[in-house]
């Protein structure tokens, strides 16, 4: 197993076989993880003692992890979420988040360095997630921790920091004085999102529950409306440049395309392509999918003059520069509403299956 670049560190297995000593540091081969073995509720989710740690490829890092957040995906996996992709390759990790200490490299990583603490976040496919105690990710999905910020809160960060990023920076490519609309701007992806913009130039408008408006304020929205007191429709003045929703449904992405200028650009996180492809499969499901967006797309340049976009959260190892360097600015942050030893991942998923807990939670490692 070729876990550091320099040919001068010895390696040679230990006796237990579960831990690789590579130049007097110790790596595991195995190590606990939570485990999900089939779909269903909390449950089913199984902290497992020995579970491998594969080989590094060249330009992946092995990362000691310190703390992950659970994400609306991780909940949604967990009761059978893609599940045409990903139940052939059960038993899987969930988790996309993480934050700790690089443990090793493969061999072609250069930006990083064994004892570095970093953050980052899996693509929304990895089948080998963060709830482990060792996790692999690749260099691009990794930066440096920023410094003004704990592992715990680090660690709610790239995920939520990166989905919007990619449809405000990289699909929208939002500039200085246009005006941004987040639909559902109390989750974390909304609070980012706003944020983002923000430190941008942007103007935003946000829509959210009446628990979430002091918050969004906070993160400096010009405007927020309660949803569940106020029609959007009538209160929202003008129109903008770019909608990013959150929430998603038939009547929200009517109302927010209505708000868009010609040109403008709609994003929503609710996609349909893994809906289309549990009821289909992948064979039929991805291209009617496929299908599905560009009538989509085709239908709304045409009426309304507007773009219209599924978003995901992708690896950019640029935009993760960025979000990082508005962290050590305090311009991005996402509130830790309650942590959990990872021996209390089931209690965790428990308290956001039950809406125990509305804001982020994070899973701790010893």
């Amino acid at each position: 197993m070729r876990i550091l670049r320099s040919r001068s560190f010895r390696a040679s297995v230990s006796d237990s076989n579960y831990h690789l000593k590579v130049g007097f540091r110790r790596f595991a081969t195995s190590c606990r993880a939570v485990v999900l073995p089939r779909f269903g509720g909390p449950e089913v989710l199984e902290l497992r003692p020995n579970v491998n740690v594969p080989d590094l490829k060249p330009h992946e890092v092995l990362v000691r992890t310190r703390a992950v957040s659970i994400n609306p995906l991780d909940t949604r996996m967990r009761s059978g979420y893609g599940r045409s992709i990903f139940e052939p390759l059960l038993p899987l990790i969930l988790g996309r988040d993480i934050s700790g200490e690089v443990a090793a490299v493969g061999d072609s990583v250069r930006g990083l360095s064994v004892g570095q603490e970093v953050f980052g976040a899996l693509h929304p496919t990895a089948v080998r997630g963060t709830y482990a105690d060792y996790a692999i990710l690749s260099d691009e999905e990794l930066a440096p921790k920023p410094a003004s910020v704990t592992h715990v809160e680090a660690s709610v960060i790239p995920f939520a920091a990166l989905t919007a990023w990619r449809a405000l920076k990289s699909t929208a490519r939002i500039a200085e004085g246009q005006r941004v609309l987040v639909v559902g701007g109390g989750g974390a992806v909304g609070l980012a999102a706003i944020q983002i913009s923000v430190a941008k130039g942007c103007h935003v408008t946000t829509t959210c529950g009446k628990q979430s408006i002091d918050r969004v304020l906070a993160a400096g929205a010009e405007q927020a409306v309660d949803y569940t007191a106020e029609d959007i429709e009538f209160v929202i003045k003008g129109k903008f440049d770019a909608v990013l929703d959150t929430i998603g449904g038939p009547e929200t992405e009517r109302i927010s395309i209505n708000f868009l200028k010609r040109g403008g650009h709609y994003m929503t996180l609710q996609g349909e392509a893994a809906s289309l492809t549990d009821r289909y499969g992948i064979a039929f499901g991805l291209p009617v999918a496929t299908a599905v967006l560009l009538k989509k797309q085709n239908q709304y340049r045409c009426s309304h003059g507007i773009e219209y976009w599924w978003t995901y959260m992708r690896a950019d190892s640029e935009g993760l520069f960025e979000i990082r360097k508005l962290c050590e600015a305090r311009k991005l942050n996402i509130p830790v509403e309650k942590t959990f030893p990872i021996t209390q991942v089931i209690e965790a998923h428990e308290a956001k299956e039950k809406k125990q807990i509305h804001g982020k939670v994070v899973l701790k490692f010893d």
